[in-house]
């Protein structure tokens, strides 16, 4: 097998967007470096069920229903 093939994986801390840490393996930085979320499973709607709404910029959303609003798959 060739030398310096595999990335170095080290230990590192995550900081949670709620103040909790923990320590994982890492190739992200160096040795003892944090990474501090700003999304993360506690707090994204995806993972915590909350009602995000989808962003309509420009009407784009409006303007797909407007030309195809009259489609349907049912015969």
């Amino acid at each position: 097998m060739k030398k310096d093939v595999h990335p170095d994986y080290h230990m590192i801390t995550v900081k949670m967007t709620d103040g909790t840490e923990y320590q994982t393996r890492s190739t992200w930085g160096k040795e003892g470096d944090v990474m501090t979320l700003e999304i993360d499973p506690t707090a994204h709607p995806a993972w915590t069920g909350g009602t995000g709404r989808l962003l309509d910029a420009g009407g784009q959303v409006a303007k797909f229903n407007k030309r195809f609003g009259g489609l349907s798959l049912k015969r």
